[in-house]
């Protein structure tokens, strides 16, 4: 059920999974007291709108729904297990029903495409809007299974968090106990006692080991902490810190845990399996991919330590096998590693496909969070993809490239040859459509990580942008560099951002290149509106791509200018002002719902300004204490990457227009403009031959006339 209409909760739509046909939880006796187990559970990641909403993830009616769960009557008491086993049996049944109804819905459409009756096109309407309230039941039923999952599982209360960190110890003899108060500060607090919620506490700052600490708080799950921290954490420990935080306090309560699930030992045991595979499942590029010793330990520690005592074990390796694989192997950034039968794969691609055409309608009519209308002359692009969708190119093999700044194959040598041309044969909607997939396979690799620490990186504005010739491996770090010294930085931020560069260098070359006046003339056109199309689509980055290059100062000396169509020429300040709203708030995308149901690219540049401006400032209090409302703020912020990624744009891909942009675009990359320029007599001013010599004339004439 990857949703791409409206969800029932905020931000609910990374975790519409379907459960499995069969029953996936039996609880007997005191099964359920064991140590999770593959069966159990199929992910721990709380998922990007924990760390966006925090505790506000779950609404009201999630809360009311949960307390009438497994009571059989008024009197009865709330009970865990009777709750899980409701909740899967209604989930199963809701499911089942929903992909019924689904396959009938595929049947009576392949029925109307046929005969196209008149009783066929009078059931699809209403067929649909029952699948939609459907769909809305299992998002719910999901959204409450999550919250049963994260309520009150394998956590402890603050004042028991001293003890977490006492047995993760090895010189625990005469170690003086640890108060609550030297590891955590919070805001608005009162007087706290073991199991007294009267108040509310707020983490305000900790140190490195209470904030570790505080990840087996009762709540750090369901308050979005778990999330917030697995993304802010480099700022005060290293990935090696960490992972040994969490296999000490494995090593020193596994082989005590007991089936009591009420013993702290067991807490604190399921706890730091839980928090491991949500760290894996989230981070595994940014943390485990890139630090090879990082895994190993891991590995090492799984196989000798674990598996002797938990069945826990197959499934973390389990989960880095799967992760690695998808990480070598595939171009998508996946949010979710869990291990799924092939049978499953396809009800999901089936449910998805489903939800698309459920939602294409309140897509197409949905305006941007600005107020800006389409053009008359725009025309639809989901006619553009009806019109792409039997032609030669979709059968063609997909070309597979890293980046645009790759080789291309050699049948397409002759696309160079046709110079902009080819441009403008293409509309405005053609180029937008597949400079937007070319952007969506960048931008589904990067991973909000991505986006911290720019600065030690040397990413600024794009008034002073990361030179070019400067590679990744030698970055100078004369700037601060907010992460600990020893902790490991994946800098594929400057690999999107230098592409990001190579198209704007590549729109101004294709402009100063143009032989005529009038040829510029139609390529700033195209630029101009296919940035329209861009950004109407939600595509920002190549929307401000395109913008950086038009912006040249050589391009914007160019004479065409002045005869570009006004009309067209409006088009240029509408697109200083979408800069502007970008700029004006970090947030400004993630307003309202839009977001969840309409595909988005971010432009990497802008957001990694956002994020800079936050890291502004100290990241510790006097006592230092690291300030806990600071990095989540920053979680929050980056968090809106992997909310991006989950609504890609289903575009019918022209390989031939791709290849020949990537052909395009990797020939200017490096481009100078201003010699380009310089060799190309259409981009100065032309004096007129006559008005020329009449000028020289009466300059003779006047200075006859002063000497008479």
């Amino acid at each position: 059920l990857q949703s791409n209409s409206c969800c029932i909760g905020p931000g609910f739509a990374e975790e519409n999974r379907e459960p499995e046909e069969e029953t996936m939880i039996k609880i007997a006796g005191n099964s359920y007291l064991v140590s999770p187990s593959l069966p159990d559970f199929h992910s721990c990641s709380p998922g990007w709108s924990s760390a966006f909403y925090g505790a506000e993830c779950f609404d009201s009616e999630v809360h009311s729904y949960m307390k009438n769960l497994g009571k059989q009557k008024s009197s009865e008491s709330q009970n865990i297990d009777a709750k899980k086993v409701e909740l899967e049996q209604l989930l199963m049944m809701e499911t089942k029903n929903y992909r019924k109804t689904i396959k009938f819905y595929q049947k009576l459409l392949q029925k109307e495409r046929r005969s196209k009756g008149p009783e066929t096109k009078s059931m699809l309407p209403k067929l649909r809007g029952q699948l939609q309230e459907m769909k809305s039941k299992v998002q719910f039923l999901e959204l409450v299974k999550k919250y049963v999952m994260y309520a009150e599982q394998w956590g402890v209360e603050s004042c028991v968090l001293p003890a977490v960190i006492h047995n993760g110890r090895t010189d625990t003899v005469d170690m003086a106990p640890t108060d609550e108060s030297s590891l955590l500060l919070y805001y608005n607090t009162e007087k706290h006692q073991c199991n007294n919620q009267n108040g509310i506490r707020v983490l305000q700052a900790g140190t490195p080991l209470g904030l570790m600490a505080y990840l087996y708080s009762r709540n750090a799950f369901l308050d979005g902490y778990v999330q917030q921290f697995l993304y802010t954490f480099r700022y005060f420990c290293t990935q090696e810190e960490f992972l040994q935080f969490l296999l000490d306090r494995i090593s020193s309560t596994l082989s005590s845990a007991s089936l009591d699930p009420s013993t702290s030992l067991t807490k604190i045991c399921n706890r730091s399996f839980y928090i491991l595979q949500a760290w894996i499942e989230d981070c595994y590029s940014v943390d485990f991919a890139t630090n090879t010793d990082l895994l190993c330990t891991l590995k090492e520690f799984i196989s000798s330590k674990v598996a002797p005592l938990n069945g826990y074990s197959e499934r973390l390796l389990s989960l880095l096998e799967d992760a690695s694989a998808r990480k070598s192997g595939s171009a998508h950034q996946c949010s979710s590693l869990d291990i799924c039968e092939e049978k499953g794969e396809e009800d999901r691609k089936t449910l998805h496909s489903i939800c698309k055409k459920l939602s294409e309608d309140v897509s197409r009519k949905a305006c941007l969070n600005f107020h800006w209308k389409l053009s008359k002359g725009m025309g639809s692009i989901a006619q553009y993809q009806r019109e792409r969708l039997y032609t030669a190119s979709t059968v063609l093999p997909k070309p597979c490239y890293n980046s645009f700044t790759e080789e291309f194959p050699v049948s397409f040598a002759k696309a160079d040859e046709a110079g902009p041309y080819l441009l403008i044969e293409y509309s405005a909607q053609q180029l937008s459509c597949q400079l937007t997939l070319l952007q969506q396979e960048l931008f589904h690799k990067c991973h909000p990580v991505h986006f911290l620490n720019s600065r030690a990186l040397g990413v600024k504005d794009k008034n002073a942008a990361v030179q070019k010739a400067v590679s990744t491996e030698t970055v100078s770090l004369k700037v601060c560099n907010l992460f600990l010294s020893k902790c490991i930085q994946d800098q594929y931020l400057l690999q999107l951002l230098r592409n990001a560069d190579s198209i704007s260098t590549w729109v101004a070359a294709e402009i100063v290149t143009c032989d005529t006046s009038k040829l510029q003339v139609s390529l700033l056109s195209k630029f101009l509106l296919t940035a329209k199309c861009c950004y109407e689509q939600r595509n920002f980055a190549t929307a401000m791509q395109i913008l950086a290059g038009l912006e040249n100062l050589i391009v914007r000396q160019l004479p065409a200018w002045k005869i570009l169509p006004a009309k067209v020429a409006e088009i240029m300040e509408e697109l200083k002002a979408v800069e502007v709203f970008l700029k004006s708030d970090s947030l400004c995308l993630m307003e309202g719902e839009r977001f969840k149901t309409i595909p988005t690219i971010p432009s990497a540049r802008v957001l990694a300004m956002h994020v800079q401006q936050l890291e502004t400032g100290g990241f510790t209090m006097t006592n230092g204490a690291h300030k806990w409302t600071k990095l989540r703020n920053i979680a929050k912020v980056v968090s809106q990457v992997h909310a991006f990624q989950e609504n890609p744009y289903t575009y019918t891909p022209d390989f031939k227009l791709q290849s020949y942009l990537r052909q395009r675009i990797t020939r200017f990359k490096d481009a100078d403009i201003s010699a380009l320029a310089a060799d190309n007599s259409a981009n100065f001013h032309q004096i007129p031959a006559e008005k020329h010599s009449r000028k020289i004339q009466d300059t003779l004439r006047r200075m006859k006339a002063t000497f008479q």
